[in-house]
């Protein structure tokens, strides 16, 4: 009997310098890759689509500051708002062009119903908040500002209310904001 006839086996590499290339190939080409593609992430601005979120702007906004605190001097004479003052303030926004639902100024239909209920429940809504109108008992103006802004608005829009007295000093500086 013969030996079986062993299978030569040959590979892609055939010669010494063919091997040192593939050796060099598979560690440097890996690298050459990791390099650029650190280099593709880290290095450059690459905004987000259609975002500025970390914008100069945009940060600034976010950092700025939740509340305030002011200090007022509890023995410096107290200003008295006028109605008209306090309507530009805080009602003219809605009332003027009749937002959410709030009657505009000057529009006697739609006041007539409110008005014949009296002052007495116009300032209560003016207070408490009605609807979308936010509560203004407590806020930035006196009760009695408030009172004043009510005749004011209710006057201008078919209304012939009597502005009314301010209260006693006691009486202001208990419903004074703090």
């Amino acid at each position: 009997m013969s030996e079986p006839e062993q299978e030569v086996h040959e590979g892609p590499i055939k010669t010494p310098k063919q091997l040192i290339w593939t050796v060099l190939a598979s560690f440097v080409l890996p690298v050459i890759a990791i390099i650029l593609l650190v280099n593709y992430v880290a290095l450059g601005t690459k905004p987000a689509a259609g975002t500025d979120a970390l914008g100069p702007q945009a940060v600034a906004q976010r950092l700025q500051p939740v509340g305030r605190i002011e200090i007022r001097d509890a023995s410096a004479p107290a200003v008295v708002r006028t109605g008209e003052q306090v309507y530009q303030a805080a009602c003219t926004a809605c009332h003027a062009a009749g937002v959410a639902g709030s009657p505009k100024t000057g529009d006697t239909a739609a006041w007539a119903v409110r008005i014949k209920t009296g002052y007495p429940a116009l300032l209560s809504s003016a207070l408490k908040g009605k609807g979308a109108m936010a509560a203004q008992g407590g806020g930035e103006y006196s009760d009695h500002e408030v009172g004043l802004a009510v005749v004011y608005l209710a006057n201008k829009s078919g209304g012939k209310f009597e502005e009314p007295k301010a209260p006693a000093p006691a009486a202001a500086a208990a419903s004074a904001p703090k």
